[in-house]
């Protein structure tokens, strides 16, 4: 599994609240919460981004609450991977349940620039920056979890392997 885009950066402690702010938690449709998503940390995330970006972070990004709505907005916004140093722990565990595709990487996370073109192979763990022509290494997740992020999520998972 392979993915393409460009970097919308963000810092350290990047938490739940902003990337889907409480006050939309109303609502567990995906579209809607795409509308609300980043807002409060980033007001033109949504006109900045086009679909097959790729979010870069610091260290501890989706720290906070355990809410699935984020990992879900993110996905649902069109971004294809989020790389950051570190993860907070619940997230991490959303995101590959709801099938975003996320890495853990500091060198990237660092090195990655607002703006910089960035291919992922998933199966290799290796981030291109293809803007300076760097490339970081990640530990890649084992087959089934990619399987699990190419069928979309946990659920998408097991309905295929059922035949469902």
């Amino acid at each position: 599994m392979k993915r393409a885009g460009h970097a919308i950066k963000y810092g350290d402690n990047v938490d739940t609240d902003v990337i889907i702010p409480a006050r939309y938690l109303n609502t567990s449709d995906p579209a809607e919460l795409a509308q609300h998503c980043m807002e409060d940390i980033d007001r033109d995330f949504l006109k900045k981004i086009k679909k097959g970006d790729i979010i870069v972070a610091g260290a501890n990004f989706g720290c906070g609450s355990s809410r699935e709505h984020a990992p879900i907005a993110i996905k649902e916004a069109g971004i294809s991977c989020v790389i950051a140093s570190s993860f907070g722990r619940i997230f991490y565990r959303n995101s590959i349940n709801m099938g975003l595709a996320i890495l853990e990487c500091e060198d990237a996370g660092k090195g990655i620039d607002n703006g910089d073109e960035v291919s992922i192979d998933f199966s290799t763990g290796t981030i291109h920056n293809l803007t300076k022509d760097e490339q970081y290494e990640a530990k890649p997740f084992p087959p089934f979890i990619q399987e699990i992020i190419s069928a979309g999520g946990l659920l998408n998972s097991i309905k295929k392997e059922m035949g469902i």
